[in-house]
């Protein structure tokens, strides 16, 4: 059977640091996965006669002392998640199927809801190494990816800096400041210290009536706008693009089938429910996508081309637009993670933000959790390097964006949907 090592980074500042590895084992026919303590051995559950059953084996993988570095050996996997924990162990649980039951930050009874973990997606099989930063449903502890081909060609994403977590929620209480429209209710602390910040789509989870009529405002204006002009957007598929103008209160494309009522805020926040949920429809999904995508980046009003057209420095320049994922932007060292869950939507030719590092011939990952030994100096060049607050008037459409210098997964499904490769 197929094995690749990862390097696993403890620069958390504590002495007491975990990881976990869980997935689906594509070589043993898509079998629930779990490394145990040791990081080698593989542990296979079987399901339990009862709901939230305890692990059978010990998966906490110690990471040893701040600054140590523990190499772990996996299986090929699929929709993986590799877990960090600060000062604490985590707790899973099985459900019959069997069903991991993992640690949740919308559950205030989880068990786990009150400690410092965070988690980085990946899936590894016989095409390549894929792995993600991913800040969707909240932003706790800094992760860095830097993945090293056989080639030697070394790709990195390198995550928030040390003190990230702070830096974000007090953008956020700036923010909510502001506009008062409730940023401040996405800062979680436990005994008056920062535990997390949640993305507005787990704000939302957490209380229904936040940001209820957020978006309202931006999404008459877009209707307004393409109700005499027209939206063209680019599946990046066998499709190709699609026009759309809006009638009445539906945006359609040219494509019969492919229609939209006006968004809520819940759905552009989600990007998956409500006109946004999935369709089944591969063309209808791939168009979805993008349009969230455009809502949540605050393009649609100056950007008639989605996603060609994008220019990432015109990215959440409206007053509404979404500010946490502005936030994790202007935080992350080199400007990248997935901040929701179509934040990988970019034009074919140009920077994806999203905080991937993937490769057909890896030859090594490291993966580091608490921020660099010494904060890189690198500038962010895509989104500032500080989280200011917005505010003033809504963008109406007037400024018209300079055309971009060309440089040459919910997640794994959603990836497709949103990316050409």
């Amino acid at each position: 059977m197929a094995t690749f090592n990862i390097d696993l980074v403890n620069n958390t500042g504590s002495d007491t640091a975990y990881a976990y590895i869980t997935g689906q084992a594509s070589d043993n026919n898509d079998a629930l996965f779990l490394l145990q303590s040791d990081g080698v051995t593989a542990y296979y559950p079987t399901s339990p006669s009862a709901v939230s059953s305890a692990l059978s084996a010990n998966c906490a993988i110690p990471l040893g002392a701040n600054g140590s570095t523990k190499t772990v050996t996996i299986p090929h996997l699929a929709g993986a998640r590799l877990w960090f924990i600060r000062d604490a162990e985590l707790t899973f649980y099985l459900n019959p199927g069997p069903e991991l039951v993992e640690p949740s930050s919308s559950n205030t009874s989880d068990v786990n809801y009150n400690l410092y973990w965070d988690f980085c997606e990946f899936t590894w099989n016989t095409e390549q190494l894929y792995v993600n930063i991913t800040m969707v449903d909240f932003a706790c502890l800094p992760i860095a990816l830097s993945l090293t081909n056989t080639s030697g060609t070394t790709t990195t994403a390198e995550g928030l800096p040390a003190d990230g977590l702070a830096t974000i929620c007090s953008a956020l209480q700036a923010q909510n400041a502001s506009d008062g429209a409730g940023w401040d209710q996405l800062v979680v602390t436990t005994g008056g210290a920062n535990l997390r910040a949640n993305s507005p789509n787990t704000g939302i989870s957490l209380n229904s009536e936040l940001f209820s009529n957020y978006w309202e405002p931006y999404v008459t204006q877009v209707w307004s706008k393409y109700a005499g002009a027209t939206l063209s957007v680019d599946t990046q598929a066998s499709a190709g693009t699609l026009t759309a103008t809006v009638s009445g209160d539906t945006l359609t494309f040219s494509s019969d089938s492919i229609t939209y009522g006006q968004p809520a805020s819940a759905d552009i926040f989600s990007n998956s429910s409500g006109v946004f949920a999935v369709s089944g429809d591969s063309t209808k999904d791939a168009v979805t996508a993008r349009l969230a995508a455009a809502f949540n980046r605050s393009t649609l009003l100056i950007d008639t081309a989605q996603p060609d057209d994008e220019v990432i420095a015109d990215y959440y320049q409206n007053s509404i637009t979404n500010h946490y994922a502005r936030i994790i932007h202007a935080t992350a060292l080199d400007g990248k993670g997935y901040a929701f869950p179509y934040d990988d939507v970019a034009p074919s030719d140009a920077t994806n933000v999203s905080g991937a590092v993937f490769d057909g011939s890896p030859q090594s990952l490291t993966v580091t959790v608490g921020g660099p030994t010494s904060d890189s100096t690198k500038k962010n060049t895509n989104q500032g390097t500080s989280a200011p607050t917005q505010s003033g008037q809504n963008n109406q459409g007037s400024h018209v964006a300079p055309k971009k210098d060309r440089l040459a997964g919910v997640k794994k499904f959603m990836r497709k949907l949103s990316c050409k490769n």
